[in-house]
Parts: C-alpha cells; sequence; structure tokens
C-alpha cells in the first residue's frame, strides 16, 4: 500500500509485515495452519476471511497501483478486469486450502462452508435480483453458500431459507453440542435438513439498516420492505426482482408484517444519530427508489 495507508496485520498481538498480495498472503497461512493441525491429530477450527473482492481494488499484479493508495476506497479505481482478476486469485486461493485439507488426510469429515457477509456491489452482478451491499433488496441480501461434509452429506441443492446467525447452532449441533441455555442463539439449527431428517421450513427473518431507513421483513414468500417512505411487499420466491409491489393488492399482509416488523423492532437497541452506517456510495442516486412502484429509478 501507499505510504499513508496504515498497516494492520497482526499474530495474536504481535505486529507482522508481510509482503505480497493480501489474498495469497491469508491462503498460505490458512494452509499452514491447516497441516500443523493434521499434525496434532485433534479437531479444529478455521475462520478463514478473505477481503477479495472487495476495496481496495487491485489485482495480484497491481503492485504499483496499491502504492498509489493513500485511502482503501479509491472511487476512481476498479474495472471489470480487475474484478475479475480478484475473484480468480479467491478461487485458487480457496483451492490452496481445499487442497491442503486433503493432502491432509482430514478432508471427508472436516465441515467447509463458503459464504459471503452481503450482496454484491460496485462491478459485482446480483442478477437475477436488485439491490447490491448497503440495501435490503435482495441483492443485497442474498449470499452464496457452498457447504461440503463428504462424510455426512450428500450433494444436494437445498431450499431451506438460511440466515447466517444459523452456522452458529448448525455448527455446535454438527459436532454434538449446543449454544449455552444462558446465551441462546438468534440463529436456528438447519442441520436436519441438510441430512434429509427433516423437511425445509419458513422462517420469519428481519433487517434493518441506518442509511435510508431501511427495514425488511421476510416470512414465508413474503416480504415486507420499507426505504425512506416507500413502503412494499413482494413475492419474493415469485417476483425474485422485486418488481411487483402487492402491498394494496394484499393489505391484510402488508399490515400483518409492517406490524410484526415494529414488535420486533421494539426489542432492538434504537438506533441513534451515534451508530455509524455505511452512506449510499456516489454513483447511488438517493431517489433512484420510485413511491409504490417496487423498482429503482436512476436519474
Amino acid at each position: 500500500m501507499g505510504e499513508h495507508v496504515p498497516r494492520d496485520l497482526w499474530e495474536d498481538d504481535v505486529p507482522v509485515e508481510r509482503v505480497g498480495y493480501y489474498t495469497q498472503i491469508l491462503a498460505d497461512e490458512a494452509s499452514r495452519y491447516v497441516q500443523q493441525q493434521a499434525r496434532a491429530e485433534k479437531p479444529f477450527f478455521l475462520s478463514l476471511h478473505f477481503t477479495a473482492p472487495h476495496w481496495p481494488w487491485v489485482g495480484p499484479e497491481d503492485e504499483a497501483v496499491s502504492r498509489s493508495l493513500t485511502d482503501l476506497f479509491h472511487y476512481d479505481g476498479g474495472n471489470l478486469a480487475t474484478y475479475g482478476k480478484m475473484v480468480q486469485s479467491l478461487d485458487t486461493a480457496v483451492g490452496q486450502v481445499l487442497k491442503a485439507l486433503d493432502e491432509s488426510g482430514q478432508a471427508q469429515n472436516t465441515i467447509v462452508v463458503f459464504t459471503s457477509d452481503n450482496g454484491g456491489e460496485r462491478f459485482s452482478k446480483t442478477w437475477p435480483f436488485t439491490g447490491q451491499k448497503t440495501e435490503l433488496l435482495e441483492g443485497g441480501l442474498r449470499v452464496p453458500t457452498l457447504l461440503r461434509w463428504p462424510q455426512r452429506l450428500a450433494p444436494q441443492i437445498s431450499d431451506q431459507v438460511t440466515i447466517t446467525m444459523d452456522w452458529l447452532p448448525t455448527l455446535l449441533a454438527a459436532v454434538g453440542l449446543a449454544p449455552h441455555p444462558d446465551y441462546p442463539s438468534d440463529g436456528e439449527n438447519i442441520l436436519p435438513v441438510l441430512t434429509g431428517d427433516r423437511s425445509p421450513w419458513q422462517r420469519t427473518l428481519f433487517w434493518r439498516y441506518k442509511s435510508q431507513a431501511q427495514r425488511a421483513l421476510r416470512q414465508g414468500d413474503w416480504k415486507y420492505l420499507k426505504i425512506n417512505d416507500n413502503e412494499f411487499l413482494f413475492d419474493v420466491v415469485q417476483d425474485q426482482r422485486e418488481r411487483a409491489n402487492l402491498r394494496h393488492r394484499h393489505p391484510e399482509v402488508f399490515a400483518q408484517l409492517k406490524t410484526l416488523w415494529g414488535q420486533w423492532n421494539e426489542t432492538q437497541l434504537p438506533i441513534t444519530d451515534e451508530v455509524f452506517t455505511h452512506g449510499v456510495t456516489p454513483d447511488i442516486q438517493a431517489d433512484r427508489y420510485a413511491p409504490d412502484k417496487g423498482q429503482r429509478v436512476r436519474a
């Protein structure tokens, strides 16, 4: 990075220096950790958080670009070609870690989860959904999720509605444990669906986001969504792109979900002026949402 960008790599409490592409550095460290755990011959947990493809927009061969950066959020940088190289580097890095796992002899009885923390943004494509990161449209909420556990799970595509907080009770259940009764999880154990011992069930999920006063609730196929003063009701199974606003066609469902969101919100900490949120990026118009039309409008 440029001289004005702080270096912030640590091993425990010790700051360290690593020269190279960050995605590859993480892959090398993770592979080394897997090999160490194989020699220890005991269960292990690896939480590996790649940042690619994400700010800053630099590929593996873009050292010159990285040295010119003074801020990670360089709005004048990046393009589709660079984004593609970043995705390719991520794919290579994941393959490297999986190869280390294979070579350790533990792959068959190791759970591997690959997922994301939010929908794509800037150069990504969220088709068939609309919206992106920082938005409660489906393109900002839905993320890819791949799970592998050869010893216990058959290859499958699951229709179970899942949220990130489900991983805690699910992974605990996989090793024969459960959340502490004094600290219950907000998630649900989806392992019985993956093993075929239970059919998928409907969920009620809630979201809120300070930017543009966004709020959302999904219950079954229905989704209540509010952006600023605009409110919507969508059937997100039949209408994945969230175009047909059904709030006037199904007023009872709209009222029920809106009330339910309000009741849930009362149980949460208030969103105050001091609460930080990422604002809308400059290339997104704040007035892109047309009232009651269930669609995005660009100026």
